[in-house]
C-alpha cells in the first residue's frame, strides 16, 4: 500500500485519539494500564513528504481506574504534575517508508527531562482530509527521574501506545 499524505497543517482530533501507558508491577504479576484523557497536537507535512509536529499530554488527565494510584502517579514520585503538568513529544522528523510504516524521530520530555526517542508508527488510514497513525514504543522511566520502586515491585520498561487521528486544516 502506497499512500500520499497531503502537505499542509494538521490538527490532532483529540476525540478520536488515544494515548495509553502500561507497566508491569507487583513483581510482574499485575499490569497497570492508564490513559491520558487530555491530548493535544498539531503537525505539518512538508513538500518533501516529511513531517514535524508536537503532541502534548496533560498529566492531570491520567486515569488508571484507581484514584489512589492515579494521585501517586501524578505526584512527586512519578510524573510530578504540580511542577511538570505536561508531557510533550516533539517530532523532529517523520517519514513514510515501506508503504504504511512511518519512521519517527523526536524528543520526549517528561518531568522537565528531555530524551531522544525514535520508533516506527503505522499509517492505518489516510485521505485528503484526515490521517490516522498507530504507534507503540517502550520508555525507561528511570531516564526521566521516575525511579521510585518500593520493595522492587516495579521493573522493566513502560509501554506507550497511541492511536492518533489528525485532520487537515490548511494547505
Amino acid at each position: 500500500m502506497t499512500v500520499a499524505v497531503e502537505t499542509g497543517t494538521w490538527q490532532l482530533d483529540a476525540a478520536a485519539s488515544t494515548v495509553g501507558i502500561k507497566h508491569k508491577t507487583m513483581w510482574n504479576l499485575v499490569t497497570v494500564k492508564g490513559t491520558f484523557g487530555a491530548v493535544n497536537g498539531q503537525g505539518e507535512v512538508r513538500a518533501d513528504g516529511s513531517a514535524v509536529g508536537t503532541l502534548t499530554l496533560d498529566v492531570a488527565s491520567l486515569d488508571t481506574k484507581n484514584a489512589k494510584r492515579d494521585a501517586h502517579l501524578k505526584g512527586a514520585d512519578f510524573f510530578d504534575g504540580d511542577n511538570h503538568p505536561e508531557i510533550t513529544f516533539a517530532v523532529r522528523s517523520a517519514e513514510l517508508r515501506d508503504g504504511e510504516k512511518v519512521h519517527v524521530i523526536g524528543q520526549l520530555t517528561v518531568r522537565g527531562i528531555s530524551r531522544p526517542q525514535s520508533f516506527t508508527a503505522r499509517l492505518v488510514g489516510a485521505d485528503a482530509d484526515a490521517l490516522t497513525l498507530d504507534a507503540e514504543f517502550s520508555v525507561d522511566r528511570e531516564h526521566f527521574g521516575m525511579g521510585w520502586n518500593q520493595l522492587g515491585m516495579i521493573r522493566g520498561l513502560t509501554t506507550v501506545s497511541a492511536t492518533l487521528r489528525f485532520t487537515r486544516t490548511a494547505g
